[in-house]
This record gives structure tokens, sequence and C-alpha cells, in this order.
């Protein structure tokens, strides 16, 4: 049985959305840009990896979070005044929030989650 979940997120303001930590913050201008960062960020350990190495610790951070899920998808469209971002995987949100927060800092807001 699938654990798989279909996250319901919104951006207010992509153009301002960036992580605090330059070193982790998502660069990129569109919709589809955020996105593929997101995709990427779920479906791989690099920037958990990397943000694991500015730790004063490294060897003492929960790594559960560094937990992946190759299949995930990430989806963006512009809404009104404001950029629908949808998620599907299996990771939980205690996974995908540091994630997002690395990236777009608080940024973004769930509006729903869902089975998927």
């Amino acid at each position: 049985m699938s654990n798989r979940n279909h996250y319901y997120l919104s951006v207010d303001d992509i153009r301002h959305a960036r992580g605090a930590d330059p070193a982790l913050a998502w660069q990129g201008a569109s919709p589809d840009d955020l996105a593929a960062a997101l995709q990427e960020s779920l479906r791989g350990t690099g920037l958990f990896e990397r943000w694991r190495t500015l730790q004063p610790d490294p060897d003492e951070v929960d790594m559960s979070l560094a937990a992946t899920d190759p299949q995930a998808t990430a989806s963006a469209r512009v809404a009104d005044l404001h950029v629908d971002l949808d998620v599907v995987t299996d990771l939980p949100m205690r996974v995908v929030r540091p994630r997002l927060n690395w990236l777009i800092g608080s940024s973004w807001q769930l509006r729903d989650m869902r089975a998927a």
C-alpha cells in the first residue's frame, strides 16, 4: 500500500521567495524553476547534504531528514496573484517542510493535503 500524499501549497510572492542562507536558497525566477528545484530536492540528497555540512556538528544531524523519493513530482502554476505548487510524494511533511524552508524560506503555505 502506498503512502503517497498530494501537498497543495501556495507561494504569495515568488519574486521574493528565498531561503535565509544563499548557499541553499532557490535562485530561479519562474514557477517552473521553483517546481524543478523542489522536485530535485525531494528526489535526491544534494540540498540536504549542503545544509548538513553547514551545521556545527554534521554527524549529529537527524539522518531521517535525508529521506528521498525518486518518484516525487512537483509542478507550479500562476493562479491569481500567487503561485500554486503541487507536490506528490511519499515523504512526510517533516521532510518536505525543511527543504521548502531552505529553498524559499517562509514564503509558502500548506493549503491542503490528501492521499495521492
